[in-house]
């Protein structure tokens, strides 16, 4: 149970103030019933109606965002723009933020909540939550690089994890499995191979892949179906 206001806020349509006018005004309701207090403490599977417009008054919002080059994997910069300036501003109010990061200048599936155990599982280094990339590279990739993936490389010291490495064609492209997300893990173990990347785009994350109707720039809300994929509430 919690309070009628604090649910309506959540959501990120209405500031507190608003949602105060809006429920003393007689134009919210609540299984049915109008209340007009805000401080009334509801349950959060009850059917919200504001306006007759049904409301979802979830406690988490999880969204797909399709992350362009060019803006940073943050809430918010001083000085560079940031993928939250992609959503509409009431969404910006509900304390959603990137779970993990994509470089500036990668491209593809990102996913944003407010959800911060959820984040935390997804990003443990024990949960290994594999990772898929397509890349393009300035070079011609062979056996000899997806042995070394495969093997798992050092970086200044640091061992990787055994990675995958798919050669498409053209032989300048790949597929990459990631089971971690060291620091500009896939451009460092690329450029190692004396072929740097030119392009690099995340196609899924664990259980979720990129929606391909979704541009860059694009986002929706995760559906039913990828919800119940995720790692709630396992150990």
């Amino acid at each position: 149970m919690e309070r009628l206001d604090k649910i309506l806020a959540g959501t990120g349509r209405w500031s507190r103030r608003e949602v105060k006018v809006l429920i003393r005004a007689g134009r919210v309701r609540v299984n049915g019933a109008v209340l007009c207090s805000p401080e009334e403490k509801i349950d959060r599977n009850a059917t919200l109606l504001v306006d007759g417009e049904a409301v979802n008054g979830a406690r988490f919002v999880y969204l797909m965002l399709h992350k362009p080059a060019g803006l940073l994997s943050a809430t918010e910069d001083p000085r560079q723009p940031t993928v939250l300036e992609l959503l509409p501003e009431p969404m910006r109010r509900i304390g959603l933020f990137p779970v993990g990061r994509l470089d500036k200048d990668t491209e593809g599936l990102l996913l944003l909540t407010n959800d911060g155990a959820l984040a935390h599982r997804l990003l443990s280094p024990k949960k290994h939550v594999d990772k898929v990339y397509f890349v393009q590279v300035d070079g011609i990739l062979d056996g000899a690089d997806v042995h070394a993936f495969h093997q798992g490389m050092v970086l200044n010291g640091t061992t990787c994890l055994p990675a995958g490495l798919e050669v498409l064609s053209p032989p300048d492209q790949a597929l990459i499995t990631l089971h971690e997300g060291k620091y500009h893990q896939i451009k460092r173990m690329l450029a190692a191979r004396g072929k740097p990347v030119v392009y690099l785009k995340r196609l899924s994350m664990g259980p979720l892949t990129l929606d391909p109707t979704l541009s860059p720039g694009g986002w929706r809300l995760l559906t039913p179906e990828e919800l119940a994929s995720l790692p709630m509430l396992d150990s």
